[in-house]
Order: structure tokens, then C-alpha cells, then sequence
């Protein structure tokens, strides 16, 4: 490949140009950009092709709109195919010197897209050439299906390479070391820049990762299989992040390799009306996490002052979460239904919380669940880094959740010790972190997945296969940024502010009962000698009632 793509003819044609209205003229490496109108049927000509090449891939890529690539001018099963992404891979007779491929629209709509012909020798791996599960004889193409939680790739096995002419080595009569399963196969994902949608964002990342010299300069390898591994890998979705999927097989006898046809998706549709890329997010979510941004930058900042504000964010936020999971796993109902109920029961939760500390003044108890809620946090840190990326994480669902209570669970031990610094210390991080939530209801960042990938991992029985990689670029590194700020400027202000008052408000409910008492046993108040409240209102509505008596003898005025 490296001698046909350093020819002097690459030299003099940077791009392929037309040769007339349904014929379009190819050269090995260089990108062309084609349209295809309604019930039109393009020709791609490949000419002047050397000897020392044994195949070539023509790959096809539209940002959401199907094209058909085809070995005939009329379509058939297993002489075409239809997709996003789409490739064919040609194996050469050993004179043929030109090869023709054939583009047209299936949805009788124009489809405009970016291609490229990819040249490979004889003793390169040949993607997809022992392939039994799809159509194409020879299918070198990335099967992708996405959901709410996870992205799966499927493609087919390869075989050795070839001469012209020559028979293809059995795919599994043996397997030895002479044979096909001693390929591996390399996985590597690249994203796309954050919050851009853009066809010439997509198709600049296609240009940079099509080969296989630019998928390996530009994106990042996450796995290799073997040839006994299933020929699939799992991944985080995520909504509206642009990211390319490629595989590049190789053969580590002959130290040589190739590229199936890289496949892109956004997780989302562009053709939904309800909710597609372009409009991505509930107003329901909007509202719910501006609310809980702006309760974050309170509790942030003035939380410890105001108790029971902040208890009540706490204990709205541990009851939401808790039964917005509760409720997606064993009902049906539809998500904003869900996250309205959620949002009810964590008013419900909120308030429970602030009355059991009014109740029975027990604030270790309350600065539990606070500190559960950093714990939470912490674990969700630790897991979000590439060590949740761990093979031990991914095969066992036990030893994840394990390692996660632990976590969060040896956070509140800290409490006992320094429970107002403690306490200060998450309002400063959760306040500053819900924050950051509310930002990303706006503008995407992949901080939020912090948490989103637990709360996938609680609701998605198949979600620990999946690799869990975000993109971190600008955006992500400036709310990086904001959320340090913000918490360490309300943790140092709260310290500040309270190093001189009481570790905790008393609780209202003990004030009363003890002025009660106080009260009852001082008779030198002049509280003593006044009744109580339902007494006094009692007594008032009692006069409001009652009837006027006539006062009897009435003397006149004396003038």
C-alpha cells in the first residue's frame, strides 16, 4: 500500500475530478466529493491500477442520508450494499488494469457525500473476507447499532492475503499458524469536535482517519481482539458526540495490516421531529437541572449557614435519583413522566430529611446521608477515569458495585472525625458540580457523564461490556475549570464565615421543648404568667362569640 500511495502521479492531482455528469474518475488516497441526484446511478472508475495490487476498497460516507455502492449498475443482494457508511472491497483478475463501482440514491433523494479508494498488496490481510454473517461475499464494512446506553460494532473476520488469480486460503479448515487466526484485530475510536454537527466537521474527521496511517496518528486504539474473540465491541453511547468507529486487522507474521470501512454515528437521529440531533433534550430535562443549578450555586456557597436548605437539597437529590431508577426499571412509563415523579417523591424525600433533623436533632445522622452523597461523587470520580475501564470492572458486575459502595461508603468516616468540614466541604463540591449538570442541559460536556454512566450502569443490565471513553476537549477542561473554582471558593468562604460559630444550627424542635421547661419551672419569667398559644387563640375566638350582656342600671350623665 505504502508504494502504490507514494506514486508521482499522487504528486501532480490532488483531488479526482469528473469526467462527465454520472462518471466520476478516482485516484488511490485522494478524497472526492461526490452528489448523487434522484434516480441517478454514478460511475466510479478506478484506471491505471499497478500490478503489485491484489484489492482495493472504494468506502462512501454521507452525514445521515443512505447511499448505495454497488459492483453492477443495477443493485442486487449481495452486490450492494446501502448505509450511512458503506464499502466495497474488489479483488483484481490478474491483467485488469481499471475497476468500475457504481453510487445512487435509494431513498429517490440527493445524497452528497465524501469517498475514497484504498489500494492493498498481496500480502496484506483481506477485512472481511471470511464473512458468513452478512451479505457481501466479501464485506469489509463496520456494522453499528446504538440505544440509549450503549454502541455496539460487529464486523467480519479477515483472511490472509493473496496473489492475483489465485485461490483464497480456507477460512477454517485448520487453525494453525499458517492460517487466518493468527490476525488481530485493532479497535480504535476517534471523536469528532464537541457540540459540532456540521457535514464538514464529519467529513474532515473521516479524511483524517480513513487510512490507516490516520487513524493511528489521530485516534485512539482501545482494544485488540484475537482471531478467537468475537468480532464485536461494546461502547458508552453518547447523545449528540460525534465519533468514528474503525478496525484495522493485522498480520503479525508478515507485518502488514488494513483498514475496514470506518463508521460514524452521533447516537441520535437527524430525522426524528421530536427529538433529533439538532434538538437534543427534554425541556423537562432543562427545567429540572436549571433548578438544580441554581439550588447547587446556593448550597455552594451559603449551604452550611442555611441548614436545612441544604439538607433539603440533599435529601431531594438521594430520593430523586433513588426512585427515578426504581421507577425506569419496573414501569414503562414515559421519561418525563418518570422524571416528574422523581422530582415529587424528592420533594417528599427533602422534607423527611429536614423534619427527622427538626424531630430528633440528630445531625451525625443527617451528615450520614450528606456524606453518602460525597461519597456517591467520589466513587463516580474514581470510576469515571480509565481504571472503570478495567477488564475486572467489565466482566463482573459484582466487583464493580463492590468497589463502588466501598468508595462511597469509607467517604462518611471522614464525618465522625470532622463533620462541619465535612459537611462544607460537600456542599462545596455537590453544590459546584450540580452546576456543571446545569450547564451541560445547554452546552455538552462530558462531565456530566461522571454520574450518567452509573445511573446507565443502574438501569442497563449489558452496560458493564461497554466501554465507557468520553471525549475531554476545550469546553470540557473550561468547566473542568469553573467546577474547581466554584468549589474551593465556597468551601474557603464557609470555613471563613463560620470559624467562629456553632458546628451545627440547634435543633428547633429541643429550643422548644427546653423553653418549654424553662418556662414551667421559673415562675420569675414573665413568661410563666402567660398562656400558651392554642390557649390564647382559644380564648379569643371564645370573645369573638360570646354574647354581649346588658350591664344593667345605667346612671345618667350628670350635667
Amino acid at each position: 500500500m505504502g508504494r502504490w500511495m507514494s506514486l508521482p502521479l499522487l504528486l501532480l492531482l490532488c483531488e479526482v475530478r469528473a469526467q462527465d455528469e454520472n462518471r466520476v474518475v478516482f485516484l488511490p488516497g485522494a478524497f472526492q466529493n461526490v452528489s448523487v441526484s434522484q434516480n441517478e446511478t454514478v460511475q466510479a472508475v478506478v484506471s491505471r491500477i499497478p500490478t503489485e495490487v491484489t484489492f482495493i476498497t472504494l468506502q462512501f460516507h454521507t452525514q445521515y442520508r443512505n447511499a448505495t455502492l454497488s459492483y453492477t449498475k443495477t443493485p442486487g443482494l449481495g452486490l450492494s450494499l446501502t448505509a450511512v457508511d458503506s464499502g466495497l472491497l474488489s479483488t483484481l483478475l490478474p491483467s485488469q488494469v481499471s475497476l468500475s463501482l457504481f453510487l445512487s440514491s435509494p431513498d429517490n433523494d440527493v445524497v452528497a457525500g465524501t469517498g475514497v479508494i484504498l489500494p492493498y498488496s498481496s500480502t496484506d490481510p483481506v477485512p472481511g473476507a471470511c464473512n458468513t454473517e452478512f451479505n457481501l461475499d466479501i464485506d469489509p464494512n463496520v456494522y453499528i447499532h446504538y440505544n440509549l446506553y450503549e454502541t455496539t460494532i460487529r464486523f467480519a473476520p479477515a483472511n490472509l492475503g493473496y496473489e492475483r488469480g489465485q485461490t483464497p486460503p480456507a477460512c477454517d479448515q485448520s487453525t494453525d499458524r499458517n492460517t487466518r487466526w493468527r490476525l488481530n484485530y485493532d479497535i480504535y475510536q476517534y471523536f469528532l469536535p464537541e457540540n459540532d454537527l456540521s457535514e464538514r466537521s464529519l467529513f474532515s474527521g473521516i479524511q483524517a482517519v480513513a487510512d490507516i496511517r490516520g487513524m493511528m496518528e489521530n485516534g485512539r486504539q482501545v482494544m485488540t481482539l484475537s482471531a478467537t474473540d468475537m468480532t464485536m465491541a461494546v461502547f458508552n453511547s453518547i447523545p449528540g458526540q460525534g465519533v468514528i468507529y474503525s478496525v484495522i486487522v493485522r498480520d503479525p507474521v508478515l507485518n502488514t495490516s488494513a483498514s475496514y470501512i470506518p463508521v460514524h454515528t452521533y447516537a441520535c437521529s437527524f430525522t426524528s421531529t421530536l427529538d433529533s440531533c439538532q434538538t437534543l433534550g427534554h425541556i423537562s430535562t432543562k427545567v429540572f437541572f436549571t433548578v438544580a443549578g441554581l439550588a447547587g450555586l446556593f448550597v455552594c456557597f451559603f449551604g452550611h449557614r442555611f441548614f436545612k436548605c441544604e439538607l433539603f437539597c440533599m435529601g431531594f437529590s438521594f430520593s430523586a435519583f433513588f426512585f427515578f431508577v426504581l421507577i425506569t426499571r419496573t414501569t414503562d412509563l414515559d421519561y418525563d413522566i418518570c422524571l416528574a415523579v422523581s422530582a415529587v417523591i424528592g420533594v417528599v424525600g427533602g422534607v423527611i430529611l429536614v423534619m427527622s433533623w427538626w424531630r430528633f436533632g440528630s445531625v451525625m445522622a443527617c451528615i450520614v446521608v450528606v456524606g453518602l452523597m460525597l461519597g456517591f461523587l467520589v466513587a463516580s470520580i474514581v470510576l469515571f477515569t480509565p481504571l472503570g475501564d478495567l477488564e475486572v470492572f467489565r466482566r463482573s458486575d459484582a466487583v464493580f458495585w463492590v468497589t463502588f459502595c466501598c468508595i462511597m461508603i469509607a467517604v462518611p468516616f471522614f464525618f465522625v472525625r470532622w463533620p462541619r468540614e465535612g459537611n462544607i466541604i460537600t456542599c462545596g463540591v455537590i453544590g459546584s458540580y450540580a452546576v456543571v449538570l446545569a450547564v451541560n442541559a445547554y452546552i455538552y460536556t462530558s462531565l456530566s457523564y461522571i454520574t450518567l454512566n452509573i445511573l446507565k450502569r443502574f438501569l442497563n443490565n449489558n452496560f458493564s461490556k461497554a466501554f465507557t471513553d468520553v471525549p475531554f476537549q476545550t469546553v470540557d477542561y473550561i468547566m473542568i475549570t469553573v467546577w474547581v473554582v466554584f468549589a474551593v471558593c465556597g468551601i474557603v468562604l464557609q470555613l471563613y464565615r463560620e470559624r467562629s460559630r456553632p458546628f451545627f444550627p440547634p435543633s428547633p424542635y429541643l429550643m422548644w421543648q427546653q423553653e418549654r421547661e424553662r418556662r414551667k419551672t421559673n415562675v420569675l419569667d414573665p413568661s410563666h404568667h402567660f398562656p400558651p398559644l392554642p390557649n390564647r387563640l382559644l380564648a379569643r375566638v371564645w370573645q369573638l362569640t360570646k354574647r354581649m350582656e346588658p350591664a344593667g342600671e345605667h346612671t345618667p350623665l350628670l350635667l
